[in-house]
């Protein structure tokens, strides 16, 4: 398994571990530049937010000695990402993530199932 690869598990079941919501996986690395995959996520308050975030940060930096080259938006926790070059790890609350519909704005990746990485 490729470290992309183990960085996209270890995050989903970082953000699992906290009750991250409806998390998505988008495939990217044919359309875009920025990343390999884009991890979606959605917590039901600013602390469930920063919870996530915290434990994502805290699983990849045990796991992989990683740490996020940049994280935006930690203070205010309604949207939360978290630059670890290869993937991007987006932690919206509820309202945020429809606003933002991430998912519609980069529909030319490929969702990836949980099951296809895990």
């Amino acid at each position: 398994m490729s470290q992309t690869n183990e960085m996209v598990k270890l995050a989903i079941t970082a953000l699992e571990d906290k009750k991250g919501e409806d998390i998505r996986v988008i495939d990217i690395h044919e359309v875009s530049v920025l990343a390999d995959y884009f991890l979606i996520a959605s917590g039901s308050n600013g602390n469930q937010v920063q919870a996530m975030a915290d434990n994502v940060e805290e699983t990849l930096g045990k796991k992989l000695s990683l740490s996020a080259k940049q994280v935006e938006g930690y203070t205010t926790a309604n949207w939360i990402l978290m630059d670890y070059q290869d993937i991007i790890v987006h932690i919206f609350d509820e309202e945020n993530r429809l606003f933002y519909d991430l998912e519609r704005i980069w529909r030319d990746g490929k969702v990836v199932e949980k099951e296809e990485i895990m």
